[in-house]
């Protein structure tokens, strides 16, 4: 008998049930192939999944998507799990991570434990520009975010007293941020409530959505404890990138300001070598919570990289995927509360005061430093949001413009 885990969604006709080495070979073709960030992924998903394979048809699509929209975490990622769980079970789930992330992982980790090689002045601009990269990318995101998600008085407000928290407490403020920005969004905003279509039965029972909701907020309260007890840099790490994956409402680009104040804080990682495989990210495909694997290859002491690299990555991924399945068996009455919405609203929000204020520091402040930088930015982020140009075209064309200038050649 088949356990209600495996059960496919539920659409009048069954949809046939697929394995997971089949998921895994979709899924690895989208992973080398899907470039251009999660809207364009949720684009890829639906041509592959939808027309070409009609595993599911256009409304559980939809409602799937709105679903990992409204939760924490990085949307493209869970719906890509919530595929694979569909078509090939439990099995399938972890098929459809593995064979979307680990191509662009293994690039960024390749990257990370060559960064020695990049020690002399060609390397240097390189590197600066992928630092300037950063800056095109999240002044895109922040700009791309406000327009969609502070719409109103209301959310500009909001989104303003993120940015004084931000400034004034660090990594607290963030969190403050996010948390009140949810509360203040219960009183201002309430109007507009969507009703929303009940997603499409993946017949995941309510106790196994109750057990990944209470193991969700069991690590994220349990994880600084344990790491404040035991002091040891494992656990650190490991909580370090839950937390960050667990607040990180709005879209991947949130989870910038996030892991800076996690890992540059504390010291783990420079400003530089942060910002750079952060612009190396925008050139792979697949998704950008990858960078974790750069961070955990960077932070590790050689020849551990790769399992440093494996602790991030599975820590930033670990909290959305347990939030998507605790959320499934409820997620049709929940969405259509008034408040849920507005709450929602409010904390989304706060995280554009979040990454406003991370433009400004670390990725501004860290890479501008000359009136050429400013230029560079300044042209990756008309590239990107008047020409529409892929990110990594804009990488390509501003690591070369850095390293000439770097040589004495332009």
């Amino acid at each position: 008998m088949k356990s209600s885990m495996e059960a496919n969604f539920d659409q009048g006709n069954a949809v046939p049930k697929g394995t997971a080495s089949e998921v895994f070979t979709t899924f690895l073709k989208l992973g080398l192939t899907s470039f251009g960030g999660p809207i364009a992924h949720l684009g890829y998903f639906r041509d592959e999944i939808v027309v070409r394979r009609k595993w599911l048809d256009e409304k559980g699509y939809g409602d799937l998507v709105a679903l990992c929209q409204f939760l924490p975490g990085r949307a493209s990622s869970q719906v890509r799990f919530a595929l694979g769980l569909m078509r090939g079970g439990p099995l399938g789930a972890l098929a459809a991570w593995a064979a979307f992330t680990l191509p662009s992982a293994i690039i960024l980790i390749i990257f990370a434990m060559a960064a020695t090689a990049l020690d002399n002045p060609l390397g240097q601009g390189l590197l600066h520009g992928l630092k300037l990269v950063a800056v095109a990318v999240v002044a895109q995101a922040v700009w791309g975010m406000a327009k969609s998600l502070t719409p109103d008085k209301p959310r500009i407000i909001i989104a303003f007293l993120a940015v004084f928290a931000v400034i004034f407490a660090g990594i607290f403020g963030q969190l403050a941020a996010i948390v009140v920005g949810g509360f203040v969004g219960l009183v201002l905003c309430r109007a507009d409530a969507q009703q929303t279509g009940e997603l499409i039965a993946f017949g995941v029972p309510k106790s196994v959505g109750i057990v990944c909701l209470l193991a969700f907020l069991g690590l994220l309260l349990a994880l600084p404890l344990l790491a404040g007890a035991l002091s040891d840099r494992g656990v650190d790490v490991f909580d370090a990138f839950y937390r960050s994956g667990s607040l990180a409402f709005g879209g991947g680009h949130v989870v910038l300001p996030l892991l800076s104040a996690e890992v540059v804080g504390p010291g783990w990682v420079s400003d530089s070598s942060f910002l750079a495989g952060y612009g190396l990210a925008q050139a792979v495909p697949g998704p950008l919570f990858t960078f974790a694997a750069y961070l955990g290859a960077v932070m590790s002491t050689p020849p551990n990289g790769i399992l440093g690299a494996a602790i991030c990555l599975v820590a930033i991924f670990l909290p959305g995927f347990l939030l998507l399945v605790g959320a499934l068996p409820f997620w049709g009455s929940v969405s259509r509360l008034p408040l849920a919405q507005a709450a929602m609203r409010g904390a989304n929000a706060a995280v554009v005061g979040v990454l406003g204020a991370a433009l400004y520091h670390p990725v501004w402040t860290s890479a501008v430093l000359t009136q050429i930088d400013f230029l560079l930015a300044i042209t990756g982020f008309l590239l990107l949001v008047i020409w529409r140009a892929s990110p990594w075209i804009v990488v390509v064309l501003l690591a070369a413009a850095t390293a000439l200038k770097v040589c004495g050649l332009a």
